[in-house]
Parts: structure tokens; sequence; C-alpha cells
């Protein structure tokens, strides 16, 4: 895993955190739970490549 990924990950963390509770306090709920759910998907969309090799090594170790 690359050590560039871990940064992006903390950095759309803290930048999902900020927004949110710059949200919540100006009373737009809604707004700041579609931004988590934003950053969620965007980590996700980087997370799922490596998840899918993981899935690739365990099944060719163990030849299934």
């Amino acid at each position: 895993m690359e050590v560039n990924l871990l940064f992006k990950i903390a950095a759309v963390g803290i930048l999902v955190t900020l927004l949110g509770q710059v949200l919540k306090h100006s009373g737009r709920e809604e707004h700041a739970f579609l931004i988590s759910l934003a950053g969620l998907i965007l980590v996700l969309s980087w997370i799922i490549p490596y998840i899918y090799d993981l899935f690739q090594t365990v099944q060719a170790f163990f030849a299934i």
C-alpha cells in the first residue's frame, strides 16, 4: 500500500470533519450527511482495488 494513499485518506477525513462541523453548526445537517457520504464513497473508490487484490491473493494462496 502506498503512503500517499494514507495521506489522501487522512486529508479527506480532516476535510469532511471540518465541513461537517461547519454545516451542522449552521443548521444544515442534511448537507453535512451528504458531505460525509461523499467522503466515504471517495475513499471506498480508492480502497476497492486493494481489497480486490487482497481477495485474489488469498484465493491464489489457498488455491480455491
